[in-house]
């Protein structure tokens, strides 16, 4: 098992991580931060982001667009990740997964140009696995 702070080192090692946060998407609490916020020119912090990105994942999570598809299956939810791209970079979200019911997801803000898209869901991936236990 992997603690938040591991989790977050590990997540910028990703090659083109910019910045990584875990955050809480009922809240919109980031309960970890690392690197930049994808804001941090406009004055604005991790804890702004967190907030704006949760409001997208909750929509994705409770959507009925998503759910209706999926019918019923255990676990959180249908939605496992989401990947917004932008002229410049990708956003990705992954929806920790455990035994009980958890509003947590770790969001990944990586450069375009030097991120592989496949090889950051991959690692993502494994680096929740791994942060909480089995």
């Amino acid at each position: 098992m992997t603690g938040i702070d591991g989790c977050l080192a590990e997540a910028m090692t990703i090659p083109g991580a910019r910045g990584a946060s875990l955050v809480d998407w009922s809240s919109g609490l980031a309960l970890g931060a690392a690197g930049c916020s994808p804001e941090a020119g406009t004055g604005r912090d991790h804890e702004t982001t967190a907030a704006e990105v949760a409001e997208l994942a909750r929509l994705a999570f409770e959507s009925g667009a998503f759910t209706a598809a999926a019918g019923p299956r255990p676990g959180p939810g249908p939605v496992e990740d989401m990947i917004v791209t932008a002229q410049d970079s990708y956003h990705l979200i992954r929806f920790v997964e455990t035994s009980f019911d958890s509003s947590v997801f770790l969001y990944l803000w990586l450069d375009r140009t030097e991120a592989n898209l496949a090889v950051a869901l991959f690692r993502l991936k494994d680096i929740t696995a791994r942060l909480v236990p089995a």
